[in-house]
């Protein structure tokens, strides 16, 4: 618990909710219900370990912050997450009311154990250690199985490493969602690709007779595109996409737009994690994936 003024509002307030949900309680020491709240919120406050800030603000010492937030009563208490206020309560509810307020905004400690181990997972792959990332990244999905992020690393990682089984069995509670999500549909055209070459029988000679069906014809998009599936396969990467670039810029809604959402998916499977930068500054973009980013929108809008 924290006390803030004016000089620390905005350290202890605005900017620390950019990475924790801060519940502030206006109170006053006068207040009788205030003296009652006050230990619920402190123990609340150690009871989630970490999963929201608490601080305290004299609305009669501050009275220009209580104005700010419209106070009229108290004890009145404001949560804020990302730097905005979301939700609020006033008076001095019982302890099962509070944490039913808090459960509505604040993460669950799975949650913030699996966000824990999707971090150090992707530490670990960012140092080439992809044992400790799996492990973690296993761990992170057991844990919290909603995490669809910490799912998208395990299942993409498995796969860089060929365990295809074992991808497709992580996948397989999410498949539902691959139609809505941008993430998890990009993992399900990678697996199908896989799927196509595995069904196909494409082996390594397979490139030779993708390529002189496409010299015979510039526009057979079939082959183009199961060249392009071919190379997502073995996970070459800006080779598919510059396949899918030729069907594009000859038919950008060849097979309702199925070479453009492929590209669109190996894009999301290439872009690495964001790495950390100092707050207000904005992390580099991978230059393959802008590289390429720029040659499907000259292709698309052309």
């Amino acid at each position: 618990m924290i006390d803030v003024t004016v000089e620390n509002f905005e350290a202890e307030v605005v900017a620390a909710s950019m990475n924790v949900p801060v519940l502030v309680d206006f109170w006053a020491p006068w207040c009788g219900p205030c003296k009652s709240l006050g230990p619920i919120l402190e123990k609340l406050e150690t009871d989630y370990a970490g999963r929201f800030k608490l601080v305290k603000i004299d609305s009669d010492q501050e009275q220009q912050i209580a104005g700010m937030f419209g106070i009229r009563s108290i004890p009145t208490c404001v949560l804020l997450m990302n730097g905005q206020p979301v939700d609020g309560f006033m008076g001095a509810l019982p302890e099962g009311q509070v944490r039913a307020f808090l459960d509505k905004h604040v993460p669950s400690a799975e949650e913030v154990v699996a966000e824990a181990e999707e971090e150090e997972a992707l530490d670990a792959l960012a140092e080439g250690d992809t044992s400790t990332a799996l492990e973690k990244l296993q761990h992170a999905v057991a844990t919290d199985p909603a995490n669809d992020d910490a799912r998208f690393d395990y299942v993409k990682l498995l796969l860089q490493l060929g365990r295809e089984d074992d991808a497709k069995v992580a996948f397989a509670p999410v498949i539902a969602k691959a139609a809505t999500s941008r993430k998890l549909g990009a993992l399900k055209s990678w697996m199908d690709a896989l799927d196509f070459v595995a069904s196909g029988a494409y082996g390594s000679s397979a490139g030779g007779e993708f390529d002189a069906k496409i010299a015979a014809n510039k526009r057979d998009f079939d082959t183009r595109f199961a060249r392009a599936r071919w190379l997502m396969a073995q996970q070459r990467w800006q080779e598919a996409m510059d396949e899918l670039l030729e069907i594009l810029m000859r038919d950008k809604a060849w097979s309702e737009e199925a070479a453009r959402k492929t590209y669109v998916a190996i894009l999301e499977i290439i872009e690495p994690p964001k790495v950390k930068v100092a707050e207000g500054q904005i992390p580099p973009e991978d230059p393959v994936v802008a590289t390429y980013r720029r040659r499907l929108s000259s292709v698309v809008l052309s």
